[in-house]
């Protein structure tokens, strides 16, 4: 099969699919920013593999299931992801506890907050991880001298957890609050109200989500667990469970792609 892949880079996850798939026999393409147009030469591909959550790469992914070409993760789910305001009202329509959030300019804030109501933590809108989150402690924190939306989330003092899945199989890590995939996390067992939310998060999906993360934090006071952020394809840097995820990922797209050609 001919494949396209739709990433920010040809490195890390992205170079060990390809390797993998073009190790099957299959033919893969890699789309950066550097090369991608959207337009109908993108047709010459049986499938593609949407690796990165960036707007223009999820357009892309808009493009190509409306003229019927399958996409991996669906792209759709992904927006939902990748939109902090969206992903926040899809975990409260599913049931999961989140953060209370806020949005606002610095100057409506500083009308409607409350000084009990820090610390908070500023994310952007559109985004995933840690790059550009900031813990907001007082008001003048949130000085940014213009107009500008902010999107503020209650912060919440706990256990941060990432939680890995591919398929069935789980990978929980605790790691230092606010902190990205790539910095060291320990592994821990999964506790099981970790693994009833992972399995309720999948099956809303009904088998759209074969893989992704979480990143939860378990709070101290009512041992609660809040979803502060989901992800859709993370690097698995920290993947420290049987099984390597690029194979295992790999193969759960094949089946999925040949599944939807039979049916």
């Amino acid at each position: 099969m001919k494949i396209g892949i739709l990433s920010k880079r040809t490195t890390m996850m992205t170079g060990k699919i390809k390797e993998f798939f073009e190790n099957k026999g299959h033919i893969v393409s890699i789309y950066t920013m550097e090369n991608l147009v959207i337009n109908e030469s993108l047709f010459n591909n049986d499938f593609y593999i949407l690796k990165s959550k960036s707007l223009f790469f999820i357009y892309a992914g808009y493009y190509l299931k409306a003229n019927n070409i399958p996409v991996i993760p669906d792209p759709h789910i992904s927006f939902k992801q990748k939109n902090r305001i969206e992903s926040h009202s899809l975990l409260k329509s599913i049931g999961f506890l989140t953060p209370d959030i806020y949005l606002g300019t610095s100057e409506t804030f500083r009308d409607r907050l409350q000084l009990e109501d820090f610390p908070l933590i500023l994310k952007p809108i559109m985004g995933s991880g840690s790059r550009g989150v900031r813990i907001i402690e007082s008001f003048e924190d949130l000085n940014n001298g213009n107009n500008k939306i902010l999107y503020l989330e209650k912060y919440v003092e706990g256990i941060h957890y990432t939680v890995y899945f591919i398929d069935d199989n789980i990978c929980t890590l605790v790691k230092a609050p606010l902190s990205n995939e790539h910095t060291d996390m320990e592994k821990i067992k999964t506790p099981n109200d970790i693994k009833l939310l992972i399995k309720k998060w999948k099956k809303y999906f009904d088998g759209k989500v074969l893989f992704g993360h979480l990143d939860i934090v378990r709070e101290h006071i009512s041992n609660k667990l809040y979803i502060v952020d989901p992800g859709s394809f993370p690097e698995f840097t920290n993947w420290k469970c049987e099984n390597s995820p690029v194979e295992e990922i790999c193969n759960l797209i094949l089946k999925l792609v040949k599944e939807d050609h039979n049916r």
